[in-house]
């Protein structure tokens, strides 16, 4: 069977498991992930080898805008420090947490991979939590604050995870200047989506009486603003989400009504199935990925990616909680401006908490690791960091997955 029947033939499996879901009310990642991983045992079926260049363009660009356009600014504002705190200062917490628990656990694990492993590891996936927990009533507030963590915290991770396979081949790090590249990554990002934005608004007054033209752009500048940004060295992640949030705010001055219904109808068709081929292929990574470690160190190493996990998720418990400590007082002592409407209570602090799931973007990262480095050796413990990646996705996808439908509805008893 040719790669293009198979994507095919995934992709109605896909859609027939999202219905079955629906039906025996279990979350349709879960389902996916599952049916990934029993297809990727089937012994005839080829290895589908992903890309991570493609798999970063085919998915964030669509998901990113859509995310960005549906939240409302105001809201993205309002939370803008507990969505600053996850998104940049947990992302590279996580990375230090799980570089350090790795290099103490794993036997020869050498700094430089360690740190590699918690750059792939530490941004969070709120696609997979909230389809997960779509039909829970999660709060606005809640849902507000995992979008608009997720609109960022790739660019964080992205960046820890260039500078992390930088010194494993052999690059010194020197805090200032990766600090500068930071900072360009994410200016440069926030000036390209500006740009873009302005420049999409004239296009969609030159042809806002044509209504397949202007849906199509609508499509299409978000692919064209990632790419832009890429080859300018920025982050294609930023340049989306601004140009997301721009085109959101001034949508109600250029979108008829009928068109806005329409491309939004276009617009739930993309998402609904790049969402669920995310989680399909997540699960079929596995078989693959075991393959590769010998046999004798599959426990240990899934042992490992348990520990991790746990690691992870403590660290994301204990600074959610801290944030939330943090907005009391702030608000209590009105030296600095937050509002009430920005604090967080114990419900929705658990729940943005057990909500951290790995996805789409650790996967392709682990794939995308070098295979060797530039004077032609194997890259340090490639095969390894991909497995416990991998298993790390999958234990936090299936064991928060699972138990994070059951947390919301304790906790709104």
């Amino acid at each position: 069977m040719e790669n293009y029947s198979i994507v095919i033939f995934i992709m109605v499996i896909m859609i027939a498991l999202t219905a079955i879901a629906d039906k025996i009310k279990l979350p349709y990642p879960i389902l996916l992930i599952t049916a990934g991983i029993a297809i990727g045992f089937i012994p005839t079926m080829p290895v589908i080898e992903l890309s991570p260049e493609v798999v970063f363009l085919l998915f964030l660009p669509p998901l990113l805008y859509d995310a960005a356009f549906n939240i409302s600014f105001q809201d993205f504002k309002t939370h803008g420090n507990t969505i600053g705190t996850l998104s940049i200062g947990l992302v590279f917490l996580t990375t230090t947490g799980i570089a350090v628990t790795a290099h103490s656990l794993i036997p020869d694990m050498n700094w430089p991979g360690a740190f590699v492993l918690g750059a792939i590891l530490s941004a969070t996936d709120a696609v997979a939590a909230i389809g997960i927990t779509k039909g829970l009533g999660l709060s606005h507030k809640t849902t507000t604050i995992l979008e608009g963590e997720s609109l960022v915290n790739d660019a964080s991770a992205l960046v820890a995870y260039r500078f992390a396979v930088a010194a494993v081949t052999g690059a010194s790090f020197v805090f200032w200047k990766a600090s500068l590249e930071f900072l360009f990554l994410m200016g440069g990002g926030f000036l390209i989506g500006m740009l873009m934005g302005k420049l999409l608004t004239s296009l969609l007054q030159l042809v806002h009486r044509d209504r397949m033209v202007t849906i199509s752009f609508i499509i299409v500048i978000p692919f064209v603003t990632y790419l832009i940004a890429e080859e300018f060295g920025v982050s294609g992640v930023i340049a989306v989400v601004v140009l997301g949030l721009g085109m959101s705010r001034i949508s109600r001055n250029v979108f008829p009504e009928n068109l806005k219904e329409q491309s939004r109808t276009i617009w739930d068709i993309i998402v609904f199935l790049l969402n669920g081929l995310i989680f399909i292929l997540i699960g079929l990574e596995f078989p693959y990925v075991l393959k590769n470690i010998d046999k004798t160190q599959v426990l240990p190493y899934i042992g490992y990616a348990l520990i991790i996990t746990i690691v992870a998720l403590g660290l994301r418990l204990a600074r959610v909680f801290l944030q939330k400590i943090n907005l009391q007082r702030a608000f209590q002592s009105q030296k600095r401006k937050v509002s009430e409407e920005a604090l967080l209570d114990f419900s929705n602090s658990l729940i943005i908490s057990w909500a951290g799931m790995r996805g789409i973007v650790s996967l392709a990262l682990a794939i995308g690791l070098p295979t060797t480095l530039s004077d032609g050796t194997p890259f340090p413990f490639r095969n390894e960091i991909i497995f416990i990646s991998v298993v790390v996705v999958l234990f936090t996808l299936l064991g928060q997955g699972l138990t994070l439908p059951w947390i919301v509805k304790k906790l709104k008893k």
